[in-house]
């Protein structure tokens, strides 16, 4: 989320999902439309709504693929246990063989 000003009342700020945001334009006054159609004047020029909006989605690309990165680094310290490792009798994925020393046969 971002946090704007409504025009005239700076010290009432609201917070709005970047998401939703369609167009920014400033005409003279900076008017936010969004996708359901509500437009929404602010106290902010158009350019800093721009950069908040760009650092609001690098945060997010950022810790996503932050946790990606961890999420890489602890499978391969423990592998990924499947469920018929976990319960012998649990259906297995086709061609997958089951776990015991007597041959399987089809």
């Amino acid at each position: 989320m971002i946090t704007l000003h409504r025009l005239g009342h700076n010290v009432d700020a609201f917070m709005v999902n970047p998401d939703l945001i369609m167009t920014v334009e400033a005409n003279p006054d900076t008017v936010i439309t969004l996708t359901t159609g509500t437009k929404i004047v602010v106290a902010e020029p158009p350019e800093r709504v721009a950069g908040d909006i760009q650092r609001y989605r690098v945060s997010v690309l950022s810790d996503a693929l932050a946790r990606r990165h961890e999420q890489r680094a602890l499978a391969r310290v423990a592998p990924r246990r499947t469920v018929s490792a976990l319960r012998p009798d649990a259906p297995r994925p086709r061609g997958v063989p089951a776990m015991s020393d007597e041959p399987q046969t089809a």
